[in-house]
């Protein structure tokens, strides 16, 4: 049984070129800094959820800000 796959090789998501293993997904480093410039820039996103039902911050694993302690008076 051969190990080549039937599938084509994959493609940079950034230019569409074929991915280089060292680079992998993308095709050179080039590239790889483009997608990592994107991200950091908040161009790509990832969609999230709203706040839990019950507005429970802590079981999600968020903190908040010191000071930011709710007073009711």
């Amino acid at each position: 049984m051969s190990s080549s796959s039937p599938r084509s090789k994959p493609r940079c998501p950034i230019c569409g070129k074929d991915a280089v293993d060292g680079h992998r997904p993308f095709c050179s480093k080039r590239c790889a800094d483009i997608d990592l410039a994107r991200w950091l820039s908040g161009a790509y996103a990832i969609e999230g959820r709203d706040d839990d039902e019950d507005g429970d911050a802590v079981s999600s694993g968020e903190r908040k800000p010191a000071g930011d302690a709710e007073d009711d008076g």
